[in-house]
């Protein structure tokens, strides 16, 4: 795997929308926290254009983001937001360049598309977060804090209270995944999931709870989900229910899907559409301990 270089003072880092359409003050208020860093921050021309639920025309979208996969002055690019979109836009880019001179990309949900496509080119990404959780409360958040060190080199561990439907155990393997909808939405395609011995992390929002067990018995069946050695389960937030209510909590549903593996599964990680939104180093060497108290996930650069 290969991991783009880490970040300085004065670099370039770059936003970018491939997806859903921005609220500016966001992006622009994002920026000021980047550039309070120490960045030079660089927004695409096309940023805040807007056709339907989409930030631009295709042909707009991927515009700014060839731009700056192209430019060897910008050293990471952080995703405006995710929404819908990326999939589209990734049709219409050459990244033959970037990978001759990868760099960091920063996002989650929709941008799990990118994620997806870096790993198979054997490049880690950043599933972090996005100028509208660069905030809490009026302050810097610790997500952000978390993701900007990581970019500057600082590699996190994480350490988290069990969850009572833990699975225990160790494993090893390289990270894969991130917004569940889109991890389901890209199989068939060549941008499928790797998953023999490897560490799902999955994540999601608003979606049915019929729907939720729809994707991960898919995972299942498929075979998917048996040749994992570990399951990390982030922020499973706003979960919706029909007029007949499922039974199930979200967790109830994911547990119930590998209860017949035995490698270790670990609820409740920080991480997804909800704060603490902490970063993960997609396609890194993981190491995943679930004990008998507390869980850990440690990258292994």
């Amino acid at each position: 795997m290969i991991y783009p270089p880490y970040l300085k003072a004065g670099d370039k880092i770059a936003i970018v929308s491939p997806a859903g359409k921005v609220n500016p003050e966001i992006v622009k208020h994002g920026s000021k926290r980047l550039r309070e860093e120490g960045f030079e921050v660089e927004i695409g021309e096309n940023a805040f254009a807007q056709s339907g639920v989409f930030a631009g025309t295709d042909a707009e979208r991927a515009a700014d983001m060839q731009k700056v996969l192209d430019d060897e002055s910008v050293k990471a690019i952080i995703f405006a937001r995710g929404g819908y979109g990326s999939l589209r836009t990734h049709q219409l880019l050459d990244w033959s360049k970037f990978l001759q001179h990868p760099k960091w990309i920063v996002g989650f949900s929709d941008i799990t598309v990118f994620h997806a496509f870096l790993y198979l080119n054997g490049v880690a990404s950043v599933h972090g977060v996005m100028p509208a959780f660069f905030d809490q409360d009026g302050v810097p958040s610790e997500s952000f804090r978390l993701t900007i060190e990581l970019l500057k080199g600082k590699i996190p561990w994480f350490k988290e209270v069990n969850h009572p439907l833990n699975r225990g155990g160790e494993a090893l393997g390289k990270l894969i995944g991130g917004n569940l909808s889109i991890v389901y939405s890209l199989r068939g395609t060549p941008f499928d999931l790797s998953p023999e011995g490897n560490i799902l992390f999955i994540e999601d929002l608003s979606e049915y709870l019929y729907h939720l067990d729809r994707m991960m018995m898919n995972l299942k069946i498929s075979g998917v989900l048996e040749q994992l050695s570990g399951l990390v389960v982030g922020h499973f937030a706003d979960m919706k229910d029909g007029d007949t209510a499922y039974g199930k909590e979200p967790a109830e549903v994911i547990r119930e899907a590998v209860d017949e593996y035995r490698y270790p599964v670990m609820f409740g990680f920080p991480a997804g559409h909800v704060m603490p939104n902490y970063p993960l180093i997609m396609g890194a060497q993981t190491q995943l301990i679930v004990g008998e108290k507390e869980s850990r996930l440690n990258f292994q650069l």
